[in-house]
């Protein structure tokens, strides 16, 4: 029984309605007393120096503190709920975390040249990893300093001998309040006593945020200030949806979300039903909906969540926080995970897309002033044609093994194109020469993310099979603005009227040129933006494997020939508002509007 369902009015009228503001993490609302988990401890690190005599001490203490780390990981993957077992893969990235040459290396080093104890070289090594990820514009990838975070905090905790709070012990139905929450912790969860959770930091795309969607349990991150606002035993609500946190309800705000609350679920059910059904308009279009994931366990949230395939296999996570490369095989068995599990849907790989000089240590590149337009993505790749090619005759491997589409970011000329269909073919005659199994046939795609490739969209089309329009970047881009700015992310809308029109131009030059032409950035995922979407004429939708039901549910409720006529009026308009307006006029009552 939910305990959710039976509150009433607050014990103590007294205490006045609070609402907080985070990300909303995992979609739902649940209704319950909180339940504060204490990690401060690992945060307080004072500095000492250590003799001389006694430095191969210190560094065998640390040592056995990583040792330790390691095996309580070892131990929590191994008892992990049936729920959660496709993610162990991002715990087994923890443990590696762990003996990475740029964490574990340097900590020992830095306790050897500076003399200091563990705790304070351990804090130090962290800190400039951090300094380093701030300088990476793409926020997915930012956020992936948290998983440095969470392992080090594993470590600091064995050095200063903290204890910490099992989760999986926990015997109340409570919602959780925390700093911090990592995904070893939130693998943790038992469904029965734990209704959802807040935090302090993290984001959407944190590892954390991915397992809380995968346990369907409402969770707001990034709140800044709840462990500090919020008591034990606090009534409190949670929309995960909107990223709201509410303490001490009234008894209207209560009644409220209860009404939303089994809205929700209802809504959830329903959705889920029809999650399985074919994309297919009132009028007989068929649309692929297909799934962005990171890492290989995600292919299964694609397919339980009724993906018709992988619309964007980001591949960046396997170069992130270490201080060499990834080697071929590494980067094969990865691809070929999810090639053969998805085989025959289709699986579109993206080359890698980061800053390298950034995010590898080993990368000895110059400090960038502004590096969102610096050297990343192909940029980055070209300039490094060794890593690239390692990349790519991975990527032809693994396309033995089933359906691949290969996807190039961030292409800014046709030159970069061209470049690229080169080492390409170059990658597939060295495979052809050592008699390994590849794949030279699959199709060949660009992203369209930069303004310059929304112009030069008639050429570029010549030498791509596939266009993918990543809406982040070119929002971003188009518009000169930057979403983690909190002065001007207001500005950020897909419904610009700009945008929409080069979205316009890539899909009419598609059509002329006689090529598909894909969305795989946040705007596809989201049901509102479904009517433009089909009246644009996209051929191909991707987004994060929770979003597809509501999508598909939401193209089988139109038909397209409304949104045809409905874009022309959409197109004609002159400012965001005047586009929002109007698709909530022609469209409200599908959003409950």
């Amino acid at each position: 029984m939910d305990l959710g369902n039976n509150f009433n009015m607050p014990d103590n009228e007294t205490n006045k309605e609070i609402r907080l503001n985070g990300v909303g993490a995992s979609p739902g609302i649940c209704i319950g007393k909180a339940y504060l988990v204490d990690k401060e401890g690992v945060e307080v690190v004072e500095k000492y120096f250590i003799d001389r005599k006694n430095l191969d001490g210190e560094t065998k203490r640390f040592k056995a503190a990583v040792k330790n780390a390691v095996n309580e990981l070892r131990s929590i993957i191994e008892n992990v709920p049936d729920e959660v077992r496709r993610h162990t893969g991002i715990l087994e990235t923890h443990v590696a975390l762990l003996k990475d040459k740029m964490l574990y290396d340097k900590t020992i080093e830095t306790i050897k040249n500076e003399r200091v104890n563990a705790e304070w070289a351990l804090k130090k090594v962290v800190d400039d990893i951090k300094v380093m990820f701030q300088n990476i514009s793409d926020s997915y990838l930012k956020e992936r300093s948290d998983d440095i975070t969470h392992v080090s905090d594993r470590i600091m905790k064995f050095l200063i001998g903290s204890e910490d709070v099992n989760i999986g012990e926990i015997d109340k139905r409570v919602i959780l309040v925390a700093k911090d929450l990592s995904p070893a912790d939130a693998s943790q969860i038992q469904l029965d006593k734990i209704m959802g959770f807040i935090t302090d930091r993290g984001g959407k795309t944190s590892h954390t945020s991915i397992i809380a969607r995968t346990l369907e349990v409402p969770a707001v991150l990034g709140v800044g200030n709840a462990t500090k606002t919020i008591n034990n035993d606090d009534t409190i609500i949670i929309d995960g949806t909107t990223g709201v946190v509410i303490i001490h309800p009234s008894g209207q705000t209560l009644a409220e979300y209860k009404k939303l609350k089994t809205r929700h679920e209802e809504h959830k059910a329903y959705l889920s039903r029809g999650s399985h059904l074919k994309a297919e308009t009132l009028d007989g279009l068929s649309l692929q909906v297909m799934g962005n994931i990171e890492l290989p366990e995600e292919v299964v949230s694609v397919l339980d969540h009724g993906g018709d395939g992988i619309g964007l296999y980001r591949t960046e996570f396997q170069y992130l926080t270490r201080s060499d490369f990834p080697g071929e095989d590494e980067l094969f068995d990865k691809y070929k995970d999810v090639v053969e599990v998805m085989a025959p849907r289709p699986v579109t790989i993206r080359t890698l897309d980061i800053n390298g000089d950034k995010a590898i240590s080993s990368s000895n590149g110059s400090d960038e002033a502004n590096p969102a337009l610096g050297l990343r993505a192909i940029r980055y790749c070209l300039k490094r044609p060794d890593i690239f090619r390692t990349q790519l005759r991975a990527i032809l491997r693994a396309a033995a093994f089933g359906n691949v589409r290969i996807l190039v970011p961030m292409i800014s000329s046709l030159d970069e194109i061209r470049d690229t269909k080169k080492l390409l073919n170059e990658a597939a005659d060295s495979l052809k020469k050592e008699r390994k199994a590849y794949n030279k046939n699959i199709e060949f795609g660009i992203m369209i993310e930069v303004p310059s490739a929304v112009i030069m969209a008639d050429v570029m089309a010549q030498e791509a099979d596939f266009f993918s329009i990543g809406t982040n970047d070119l929002i971003q881009y188009t518009l000169a603005i930057d979403r983690g700015n909190r002065e001007v992310a207001h500005l950020y809308h897909p419904f610009h009227p700009a945008i929409l029109r080069m979205i316009k131009h890539v899909t009419d030059v598609g059509k002329e040129k006689g090529i598909k032409v894909f969305m795989c950035g946040e705007m596809a995922g989201d049901p509102f933006n479904v009517p433009i979407l089909l009246g644009l004429g996209i051929d191909e939708l991707s987004m994060n494997p929770q979003s597809i039901p509501a999508v598909k549910n939401m193209i089988r409720s139109l038909k397209v020939e409304d949104t045809r006529r409905f874009t022309k009026e959409a197109l004609k308009q002159t400012t965001t508002m005047d586009v929002i307006k109007l698709v909530e006029a022609s469209f409200g009552e599908m959003f409950g509007k």
